[in-house]
């Protein structure tokens, strides 16, 4: 199967973009908001809340961060319409944060003030190295003006991620909100772990070292090792399902979080482990992309990470075993 994976990598060049739409169909809700509150309302029977993202990212100009600022207004507006369990991702770079900080920061206020009258919390999705430290320094802005409904992404695979879960939690302290992953994005081997099984090892290092600063833990992984150990490591400090968060550390429950962790999944990877874990009464939620710009982030996603490539090969040859 990882053979196959790799081949499609490979291949990706030659791919046409009728077959890349073919794929893309159950990774990316659709080309616009009216096909993700579709498939939201049909997920949400599994027990599952979301957190949405309008594609696309890096904009030329700050005229194009309109359109951004926009549809996550139409968006936030639909999760509130429809009472979606949802919230929001952003990419900063959509708001212009390469092009003018100051912009970014004024659009990032204006959905976050939005979102925080309708209880809506808001991930900073988190993007290549150039932009680590600066998409981190805007979360401590915010919280610095009293918004705290605002957290962001950490990469395991970054050498740097440990000192900045540390710094994060000294600096947001119970109002600390993380998502830990892998990372998407294949980093300098000066700068990144490039090996999967030292990558899996940050990981698990990485939630455990959330857990224990106290912040909320969203663990973002597809990976059997890291799910089984953040299981046992919940276990093990008296947290999981229908439990208080007993970390004297940790911030209050609020709504739409679980009780100081979740597991997260992409759109149409490993449904049943999702059910599986939503079934034993944890707190899951799906990331549903959407847009216009499904074929850049379609190539993307498989062109930077061949494990995505792995899902596409199953859910192609054995779709019965990877339902969406």
């Amino acid at each position: 199967m990882k053979l196959m994976g790799r081949s499609i990598v490979t291949l990706l060049p030659f791919v046409p973009r009728f077959f890349v739409r073919w794929i893309s169909k159950r990774y990316v809700a659709g080309e616009n908001l009216n096909d993700a509150v579709l498939v939201m309302k049909k997920l949400q029977s599994e027990n599952t809340c979301f957190t949405v993202d309008v594609l696309g990212e890096e904009i030329r100009n700050m005229a194009e961060a309109s359109y951004f600022l926009k549809e996550y207004n139409l968006l936030l507006d639909a999760i509130v319409e429809n009472k979606l369990d949802a919230n929001i991702s952003i990419k900063p770079t959509a708001l212009g944060l390469l092009i003018d900080r100051e912009g970014a920061c004024s659009n990032l206020m204006k959905l976050l003030k939005k979102a925080s009258e309708n209880d809506i919390f808001v991930r900073l999705d988190m993007e290549d190295n150039r932009v680590t430290q600066s998409t981190i320094d805007l979360v401590y802005e915010m919280h610095q003006k009293g918004i705290n409904n605002v957290g962001t992404v950490l990469q395991a695979r970054l050498f740097r991620t440990s000192d900045d879960i540390e710094k994060v939690c000294s600096i947001t302290h119970k109002n600390s909100d993380l998502r830990i992953c892998k990372g998407i994005y294949l980093e300098p081997e000066e700068i990144a772990h490039t090996n999967y099984l030292d990558i899996v090892d940050a990981t698990i290092l990485a939630v455990d070292q959330l857990l224990d600063n106290g912040a909320y833990t969203a663990i973002a992984s597809h990976d059997d090792p890291i799910i089984n150990h953040s299981l046992k490591s919940l276990r093990s400090r008296g947290m999981g399902p229908n439990l208080d968060d007993p970390r004297g550390n940790a911030g209050l429950k609020i709504k739409g979080k679980g009780h100081g962790y979740e597991f997260q999944f992409l759109l149409g990877v490993r449904g049943d482990e999702r059910r599986k874990l939503a079934q034993a009464g944890h707190l899951t939620r799906v990331y549903i992309p959407y847009g216009s710009r499904w074929y850049e982030y379609s190539m993307r996603r498989l062109r930077e990470n061949p494990e995505i490539a792995i899902h596409v090969a199953k859910a192609f040859l054995l779709p019965w075993t990877n339902r969406r």
